[in-house]
C-alpha cells in the first residue's frame, strides 16, 4: 500500500495545487495528471494520462489513451466506482474512435454536494481540466502558469457531450473562449456555432445505413415493404425520433423508455408515420403525448410507475404474452422480446445480456429488472443508434442463433466522426481567423455551408465500414484462421483482451472451425475497430503521414468548397495533418482489406504496416482499385453472393499484388518510383487486352507486376511477354493450380503459410520459364519427360478436384525442375 501512496507521487506529471485564483488565493478545486502507466496498481486498462478534480462539492476523473483523445464527460450516479466506470468507457470510446483522428477518452464527474446543479459541477470540471492542460499561442506551445510540467506537451483536450451532459456543449466553450484556450469553440463539438446533431439527425441516419443492410440482406425493402418494429426510445430523442422517420414504411408496434410503454397492435404506416413527425418537433414531449385516436384497437400508453397494466387481448397476442395483468416491468421485457423485423434501441441504458452473463456485468443497475438474455430475443435485426443497449456477449449470442446486428461502434459511428469533423474544419479556419481574413460571421458562415458536404462523407464512410463487416462476415469460416492470427497478435501486443472484448476462446475457435461457422459481425467488428487503431499509430511512427505521395489523404478530408482560395493554408498547415492522413490510410486500407490481410502480409514478409501501406498505395493507383471497388461494390443487390465474390476478388486481388511488390523490392517501398517503374508497361498491357482479349486482362492483372519485371529483365515488349505467359499457363495447367490452391481452405496456420509459400514459388518458377525464348512447346520434343511428368501430376490433382498443401508442394517440385532443366539447356 505504502509503494502504491508512492507511485502516486512519482506518477504525477502536473498539478494545479500551486495555480492561484483571481483573487490571488488558493483556488476552491484541485487538478492532477498522472501518467497512468507509472502507478503501481495498474488494472487491466491502463490510460495515457488521467486527470483527477476535486473540490468540496464534486470530484472527476477524466481519462484519455493518448495524446489527442476525444470523447464525452458524464454525470455519473457510480460514487462508489466510477473510476471503474470511466475506464471501461474510455476503452469501449477507443474501439468506436477508430475511423477517426483523435483515440479514445472518456470523463465522469460527481456531486458530492446535492446544492449545486449538474452544470456548476460540469463547470469546475472544465475548469479543473483546463488548469492542467497547455495552450497555444502564437504557434508555440505555453504551459499553465504557476505549474511545473514533466513529460510531453499536452495541448489537446475536446469533450463532447454524454448521458447527463447533453446541453452543456456551450457552457463548456463559453469557459474554452474566458480562458483563451487554443481550441476556442472547437473545445466542446456542437453547441450554438456548431452542427446540430438532432437536426441533421446524423446519428440515425448513420445507423440506418447498417439497418438497411440487414434488411436487404433477409429480404426486405424498406422503402417498399412493412417493416414491424420494437423500439427504446420516445419520438423527443435524437436517435430514437430521427431513426423512426427515416421510412413511412415503419409498423412501430411497441416501444418504451424511463417513463412510459407503447403499445400500437397494428399501427396504420402513414398515420404513425405522420404523428412520429410531430411528436419529434414537440419539444419535450413524451409518449403520454401520442394521440390516442391513432391508437389501434388493444393499444395504449402506460406509465412505468403504474403497479400493474391490464393487457388488452391484441396487445397480448402482439408480444405472445399468456397473462392479462403484468407489472410495467414485465411489459418491457415483452417488448425486448417482441417477434418482430426491427427492434431499434436508440435511448440509454443495457437491455440485453448474454446468459453467460450475470447482471453486474451488464454494468447498469438501473435496469436489471428488465433485462433479457440474447437467446429470448425474436427481433430479426437489431439496430443499435443508441450506446450499449446490448452486452458484446450478447450480440455475438444473438449473431449465432442467426440474427443480424453490428455493435454500437458501428451503428453510431457517425455522430462521434461529424463531431471530430467539425473540430478539426474550425482548427483548419482558425489561422484564417486569426489573421483577420475571416470575420467570425463569415467563419462561421462556412461552417454551415459545409455541412451538407460533412454529413455525405461521414454517411459514406458508415457504408463503407458496413460493406467490410458483411465481406468479412461473407467469407467468415474462409478467414477464421487469419481472424485467430489477428487476435493472437492483438493480445500479445496491442493489449486486447479477448474475454472482456467478448472474442471467442480457442477453444471456441476450434468447435467452430469444426461446424465450419468463423466469427460472428460483432466479433469481426472489434477486429476491424483494433486493426483500424494499430495501423493508425504505426503509420504515425513512421514516415508515411509525410509522404507525397499521400497528400491527397489531407486535401479529401475536406469539404471540396475549401480546397482553394483562403483555406488552402488552413488545409495544409493543419495542426493534425499527420493525424488526418494517418487515419484516413488505415480507415481505407482496412475497409478495403479487412482486418487480417496486414499482419498477415507481416507475417509473410517480415514487414510491418507503413510497408504494407505503401504497397496497397502503390497497387491502388496503378491498377485504379478505386473504381475497381466501386464498380464490384455496385455489381449486384447488397448481400447479393455474386457481388460478395467480386469484391472478395478484388480482395484477393490487392492481397496479392501488394505482396508481390513486397517480395520484389525486399520490403521497402518507395511509392512514387515503384509507381514510374511499373506504370507504363502495365496501362500498355491493360488497354492491349482490354482492347483484344477482356477476358485476360482480367487472368493477368494479378501477374501484370510480374510480367513487367520480366519485360524489363528481357528488354521485350510486355505484351510478347503477356503472350508467352499465357500460352505456359495453359499448356501447363497452371491457372487452374494456383486458382484451386487459393480456394483451398488451410486447416490452421501452419498449412496457411505454406499454401503462401508454394503460391509464390509456382508464380515465381512460371515468371522464370517465361523468360526462356522457347516456351513449353518447343520443349516437347527435347524433354518429353519432364513435361509429361509435370503434367501428369497436374491431372492427378484435377481428377481429385482440388489442390491442397502436399498436392501443391509435388506440382512446385516438378515445376522447379522443369525450371532448372530449361535455365541448364540454355532455352
Amino acid at each position: 500500500m505504502l509503494r502504491a501512496f508512492a507511485t502516486c507521487f512519482g506518477a504525477l506529471v502536473r498539478t494545479s495545487w500551486f495555480q492561484v485564483s483571481e483573487s490571488g488565493g488558493h483556488k476552491a478545486h484541485q487538478a492532477f495528471m498522472f501518467d497512468s502507466a507509472q502507478l503501481s496498481l495498474c488494472g487491466s486498462v491502463v490510460p495515457y494520462r488521467e486527470i483527477f478534480v476535486d473540490c468540496d462539492d464534486m470530484e472527476g476523473l477524466h481519462v484519455r489513451s493518448g495524446a489527442i483523445a476525444r470523447g464525452g464527460l458524464r454525470f455519473s450516479d457510480r460514487p462508489e466506482d466510477y473510476r471503474t466506470e470511466v475506464l471501461g468507457l474510455m476503452k469501449t470510446q477507443t474501439v468506436k474512435n477508430s475511423p477517426i483522428v483523435p483515440t479514445g477518452a472518456k470523463g465522469v464527474f460527481i456531486r458530492k454536494n446535492p446544492e449545486i446543479t449538474v452544470a456548476q459541477a460540469y463547470s469546475v470540471f472544465i475548469n479543473g481540466l483546463l488548469d492542467v492542460t497547455d495552450n497555444i499561442a502564437d504557434g508555440k506551445t505555453v504551459h499553465p502558469a504557476h505549474t511545473v510540467t514533466y513529460g510531453a506537451d499536452s495541448n489537446y483536450l475536446v469533450v463532447a457531450a454524454d448521458k447527463g451532459t447533453a446541453a452543456f456543449s456551450d457552457i463548456a466553450n463559453h469557459i474554452a473562449a474566458q480562458r483563451g484556450f487554443w481550441l476556442g469553440d472547437a473545445f466542446a463539438a456542437g453547441g450554438t456555432t456548431g452542427y446540430d446533431h438532432k437536426q441533421m439527425g446524423i446519428t440515425a441516419r448513420g445507423a440506418w445505413v447498417s439497418v438497411r443492410d440487414h434488411l436487404t440482406e433477409i429480404g426486405i425493402d424498406v422503402d417498399t415493404e412493412a417493416v414491424t418494429v420494437a423500439g427504446i426510445g420516445d419520438c423527443s430523442g435524437d436517435v430514437f425520433g430521427n431513426g423512426m422517420l427515416h421510412s413511412a414504411n415503419l409498423r412501430l408496434v411497441a416501444a418504451f423508455d424511463h417513463r412510459h410503454i407503447f403499445i400500437d397492435p397494428d399501427p396504420d404506416p402513414a398515420a404513425s408515420h405522420a404523428e412520429r413527425r410531430r411528436l419529434h418537433t414537440q419539444p419535450g414531449s413524451s409518449w403520454a403525448d401520442y394521440d390516442p385516436n391513432l391508437i389501434s384497437d388493444g393499444g395504449g400508453v402506460w406509465p412505468r410507475s403504474a403497479k400493474n397494466i391490464v393487457l388488452p387481448k391484441p396487445a397480448q397476442e402482439l408480444l405472445s404474452v399468456d397473462r392479462q395483468t403484468l407489472t410495467p416491468d414485465q411489459l418491457v421485457q415483452a417488448v425486448l422480446c417482441a417477434k418482430v423485423d426491427l427492434l431499434w434501441n436508440g435511448g440509454i441504458g443495457t437491455y440485453v445480456k448474454s446468459h453467460r452473463e450475470s447482471h453486474v456485468d451488464a454494468a447498469d443497475p438501473a435496469n436489471d429488472s428488465v433485462r433479457v438474455n440474447a437467446e429470448q430475443l425474436r427481433a430479426r435485426v437489431i439496430g443499435e443508434g443508441g450506446n450499449l443497449g446490448l452486452t458484446q456477449r450478447a450480440r455475438v449470442d444473438f449473431a449465432l442463433r442467426g440474427g443480424r446486428v453490428n455493435a454500437d461502434f458501428i451503428d453510431n459511428a457517425a455522430g462521434v466522426a461529424t463531431s471530430d469533423r467539425e473540430v478539426n474544419l474550425k482548427i483548419a479556419l482558425e489561422s484564417v481567423c486569426r489573421s483577420g481574413q475571416l470575420t467570425e460571421v463569415q467563419r462561421n458562415a462556412r461552417l454551415t455551408a459545409a455541412e451538407n458536404d460533412v454529413a455525405a462523407t461521414v454517411l459514406s464512410g458508415c457504408h463503407n465500414q458496413v460493406l467490410a463487416l458483411g465481406l468479412a462476415e461473407a467469407y467468415a469460416p474462409r478467414l477464421l484462421n487469419r481472424h485467430e492470427r489477428l487476435i493472437e497478435s492483438l493480445e500479445r501486443h496491442n493489449g486486447l483482451n479477448r474475454t472482456a472484448e467478448g472474442l471467442p476462446s480457442e477453444s471456441e475457435i476450434a468447435a467452430r472451425a469444426q461446424d465450419g461457422r468463423g466469427l460472428t459481425r460483432p466479433e469481426i467488428a472489434v477486429l476491424l475497430a483494433y486493426s483500424k487503431n494499430v495501423v493508425c499509430q504505426e503509420l504515425l511512427s513512421s514516415d508515411i503521414p509525410d509522404d507525397p505521395a499521400f497528400v491527397s489523404a489531407l486535401s479529401a478530408y475536406f469539404p471540396d468548397s475549401w480546397q482553394c482560395g483562403l483555406l488552402t493554408d488552413g488545409i495544409t498547415e493543419h495542426r493534425l495533418a499527420r493525424e488526418i492522413i494517418a487515419t484516413q490510410i488505415s480507415d481505407d486500407l482496412i475497409n478495403h482489406v479487412g482486418p487480417g490481410l496486414i499482419y498477415r502480409l507481416e507475417e509473410r514478409f517480415g514487414v510491418r504496416s507503413p510497408e504494407v501501406a505503401a504497397a496497397y498505395m502503390v497497387t491502388r493507383r496503378l491498377f485504379k482499385v478505386d473504381s475497381l471497388w466501386e464498380h464490384a461494390r455496385r455489381g449486384g443487390t447488397v448481400g447479393a453472393q455474386g457481388r460478395w465474390q467480386g469484391l472478395h476478388d478484388l480482395q484477393q486481388f490487392i492481397e496479392h499484388t501488394a505482396g508481390r511488390l513486397l517480395r520484389h523490392a525486399g520490403g521497402r517501398i518507395d511509392i512514387a518510383a515503384t509507381v514510374e517503374r511499373y506504370a507504363a508497361h502495365i496501362d500498355t498491357l491493360r488497354s492491349h487486352l482490354q482492347r483484344n482479349a477482356p477476358d485476360s486482362w482480367l487472368r493477368l492483372r494479378r501477374q501484370a507486376v510480374d510480367l513487367s519485371e520480366t519485360a524489363v529483365r528481357l528488354g521485350s515488349d510486355v505484351r510478347n511477354v503477356a503472350q508467352t505467359h499465357l500460352a505456359l499457363e495453359e499448356a501447363l495447367g497452371m491457372n487452374w493450380v494456383i486458382n484451386a490452391l487459393e480456394s483451398h481452405h488451410p486447416a490452421n496456420w501452419w498449412e496457411a503459410m505454406a499454401a503462401d509459400a508454394l503460391r509464390d514459388d509456382i508464380t515465381d518458377a512460371l515468371h522464370r520459364l517465361t523468360e526462356f525464348p522457347r516456351h513449353v512447346d518447343g520443349w516437347q520434343p527435347i524433354a518429353p519427360e519432364r513435361i509429361s511428368r509435370l503434367k501428369e501430376v497436374v491431372a492427378r490433382a484435377r481428377r481429385d478436384g482440388f489442390v491442397d498443401v502436399p498436392r501443391a508442394a509435388a506440382i512446385s517440385a516438378e515445376l522447379s525442375s522443369l525450371c532448372r532443366w530449361a535455365g541448364g539447356a540454355g532455352g
